[in-house]
């Protein structure tokens, strides 16, 4: 998919940041149960902070109005929430002519690469950073916000008229996806013997891919054990053609490109430790989908978002819409009061990762955003 370019301009980021910080801190005490008084305390140190030049650490040095350009890139699954994010983002101003947003979709791993060099603001993530990538970002001086933004479930589909396979268990994914498979397992009765002689066509994301990385992990036990023969791409839609236009097609890919081409495709359940389950809504947020089940992500330079005003102001507009935006965009949202702890953890700047450069494979959503939104809380509220 082409790169979207699309322009805004900046109005003046206090009255937003006075309304995000006033529901950020209304929200925390539902969390954390914070008495009336110390609100009220915390709001007027704030909303002063912010009249007299921002948000705490906030620089309101920016570029000038028609020289910002802002650059996103990364993932292909979170690229969808994003694309709706940038033209939601710029229907709320009359004036956006004067900035460009640039955002493409190149796969996690490519992304994290720009990101860790300095040369990406915004990351999108279909994983956490891992420690190669880490090491680059400390050497590169590059310090950073981790912010889940959404769940996924990632998805087994065919072709629909694929009439034989309904079920696959996760022994059989890794019969057809484990790197010992290339260039062997090249039909369908030699992973399921009930299924018919014929040949499989393979539609998978390529090496550069958060996707690949987290498939090989949750299935083969290690992000680089996938096979690298048949169709390849870090485009899901590329990958979304692959399987509509072939019935002997099998792929993987985020669930959001399912949602929007059901016409296209039919998933498979997955048969894994909670038995039979069909990628969904409702078994990612139960946690019944395991082990595909993974969040979203978005990473932010720290730097970047200090002295950047069009940083600040998108990305703020982001975490406050990211429900409706993860729904509208095809994927399956967090919580809505986890959004607000999600904005916190952004106005607090809380530096790098909670997941140490590990794959977050089988713990369960609900450890999984616990672990990246701990660190905000004090120790008395953990």
């Amino acid at each position: 998919m082409d790169n979207l370019a699309l322009t805004a301009e900046a109005p003046g980021v206090q009255q937003i940041l006075m309304a995000a910080v006033t529901a950020m801190i209304r929200a925390s005490l539902r969390v954390t149960g914070l008495r009336s008084g110390l609100l009220t305390g915390l709001l007027s140190g704030l909303l002063a902070a912010i009249a007299a030049g921002g948000a705490p650490g906030w620089s309101q040095a920016g570029n000038p109005a028609g020289t910002t350009t802002l650059r996103i890139g990364g993932s292909s699954t979170v690229f969808p929430i994003m694309e709706l994010a940038v033209k939601r983002f710029r229907a709320a101003s009359a004036a956006n002519a004067k900035a460009v947003i640039q955002l493409s979709e190149t796969g996690t791993t490519a992304g994290f690469r720009q990101f860790c060099n300095g040369q990406l603001p915004i990351a999108n993530a279909s994983r956490p950073i891992n420690s190669r990538e880490l090491k680059l970002c400390r050497e590169k001086g590059v310090q950073f916000i981790e912010l889940p933004i959404a769940f996924d479930a990632l998805t087994v589909a065919v072709n629909p008229r694929n009439d034989w396979a309904r079920l696959i268990t996760t022994k059989e994914l890794a019969r057809l996806w484990g790197r010992e498979a290339q260039g062997r397992i090249t039909r369908w009765n030699q992973v399921n013997i009930d299924w018919p002689n014929r040949p499989i066509k393979l539609c998978a994301p390529g090496k550069d891919s958060g996707t690949f990385d987290y498939f090989n992990k949750a299935i083969n036990g290690d992000a680089a054990n996938g096979r690298l023969d048949g169709v390849s791409s870090e485009d899901d839609t590329v990958l979304v053609q692959c399987v509509a236009g072939d019935p002997n097609a099998i792929g993987y890919f985020g669930f959001g490109y399912f949602n929007a081409n059901r016409n296209r495709l039919r998933p498979l359940t997955v048969v894994g430790p909670k038995g039979p389950v069909a990628p969904s809504v409702a078994t990612v947020q139960n946690e019944t989908y395991v082990p595909l089940s993974r969040p979203l992500f978005l990473y932010l330079n720290d730097a970047d978002l200090r002295r950047n005003d069009l940083v600040r102001r998108f990305i703020t507009y982001t975490v406050q819409n990211g429900l409706g935006l993860s729904e509208q965009g095809g994927s399956i949202p967090l919580p809505a009061s986890t959004y607000r702890i999600v904005e916190s953890k952004l106005y607090r700047h809380v530096l790098g990762t909670a997941f140490g450069g590990d794959l977050p494979v089988g713990e369960g959503l609900g450890n999984t955003l616990r672990r990246s939104l701990d660190s905000i809380k004090k120790p008395q509220f953990r």
